[in-house]
């Protein structure tokens, strides 16, 4: 997908795409690191919007790993066949995520790391919360959540939210340094559900 291409659907639909550049290769590493990938039995992508994290998911998980990803834009969908056409992709919405799991074989309460692409700090609070509880329900104990903020989305109100809602969800939150050469600044939050 061409920069003018993404940059016209964010114009177009700023809560569904919610950046005005891909993701960087910086923040990819930066999302996974410290994720066991390769030893997975179950890992779920949501908004792989371009395949920023998709390309650095794919390289690290392993042959016997279960791996799927949801994207609601069907642009953004499109782009992800075309240069992943390997990866299971559900075009829906990740607070649909326990079904797809079921379809996919997955038992729900198995999945070992949801790797996030979303723009929790654009949805409004009762979305945030309808997908961070699916989330939860497909996660094992002790499995990983991380997705990603903005520093500039902190100072919105719907980014100071996310994160107490990541708080009162998760048994743990830490976050990552900064990668300030991603477009905007960026860090990551790394949650895991209780075990």
């Amino acid at each position: 997908m061409t920069t003018a291409r993404f940059i016209r659907e964010f114009m177009t639909r700023p809560n569904v795409v919610g950046a005005v550049a891909p993701s960087s290769r910086g923040l990819a590493r930066r999302m996974l690191e410290g994720l066991d990938l390769g030893s997975a039995k179950a890992v779920v992508e949501f908004g792989p919007g371009t395949g920023s994290f998709t390309q650095e998911i794919v390289r690290r998980i392993g042959p016997g790993t279960r791996y799927f990803a949801i994207e609601r834009s069907p642009e953004m969908a499109a782009a992800i066949r075309e240069r992943f056409p390997r990866v299971k992709l559900h075009e829906d919405s990740a607070g649909n995520v326990e079904s797809l799991c079921q379809r996919e074989g997955i038992e729900p309460g198995s999945v070992d790391c949801i790797v996030s692409g979303l723009p929790f700090a654009a949805f409004p609070d009762g979305l945030q919360r309808e997908i961070l509880a699916a989330a939860i329900r497909v996660l094992k104990p002790g499995g990983r959540f991380v997705t990603f903020a903005y520093y500039i989305a902190n100072l919105k109100r719907a980014g100071r939210n996310f994160r107490r809602l990541l708080e009162d969800s998760f048994d743990e939150v830490q976050t990552s340094r900064g990668v300030i050469l991603n477009v905007p600044p960026a860090f990551v939050y790394r949650c895991r559900k209780a075990g």
